[in-house]
């Protein structure tokens, strides 16, 4: 429960103005049909997320105990320290707008604008540092719904009023406490 509980608040407060969430806006804006977005999003983010978890638990595997701690504790303060820059959305953040339908250009959209995001980086750390692959990937794709699919149907509204740095800062308190707390050996009961 600890991994889903984690990986869901992680991800929430992290994608709060990240390039994915402003991808939301801006479809929603484009296409006005929630619905086929935000599946979208959902089937984009499990298939995402599912494959950086795997990578998470197989990195696990190929590293001791004392590296592995280190190499994650140094990751989640490094997660920190990203969580504070913000995102902007790039043009080629956007391929084949319309081109596809509101489904399929919202899927390949996300699944590439997530590729190397920090919330995908978390997800591989995540993965690595507990061992619940599926509670990781379900915690971050709810954390993933939890802050886009306001954004999808609220659009605007949120957008002006949600106080940015806040967000990002909580965020980041949460990266450095799991990071100082692995590198204290916090994770000693799970093998790392």
């Amino acid at each position: 429960m600890d991994a889903f509980l984690v990986s869901t608040g992680i991800v929430a407060l992290a994608e709060i103005g990240d390039k994915t969430q402003l991808l939301a806006f801006l479809l929603a804006a484009k296409f006005r049909r929630p619905v086929p977005i935000v599946l979208g999003i959902f089937v984009a983010t499990i298939a995402n997320h599912a494959f950086a978890a795997a990578v998470g638990a197989w990195i696990s595997t190929l590293l001791g105990p004392n590296v592995m701690r280190w190499v994650l504790g140094v990751s989640f303060l490094a997660m920190a320290a990203w969580t504070m820059v913000p995102d902007k959305l790039d043009g080629d953040d956007q391929p084949g707008m319309g081109r596809y339908g509101v489904f399929l250009t919202t899927l390949i959209a996300f699944f590439l604008a997530e590729m190397g995001d920090k919330t995908q980086i978390a997800t591989v750390a995540l993965a690595a540092r507990y061992d619940a692959m599926l509670a990781v990937v379900a915690g971050t794709t709810f954390g993933m719904m939890l802050a886009n699919v306001p954004a999808v149907y609220f659009g605007e509204r949120i957008a002006n009023k949600v106080p940015l740095r806040l967000v990002h800062g909580i965020a980041a308190a949460i990266f450095a406490v799991l990071g100082i707390a692995t590198l204290l050996g916090a994770g000693a009961r799970f093998g790392f």
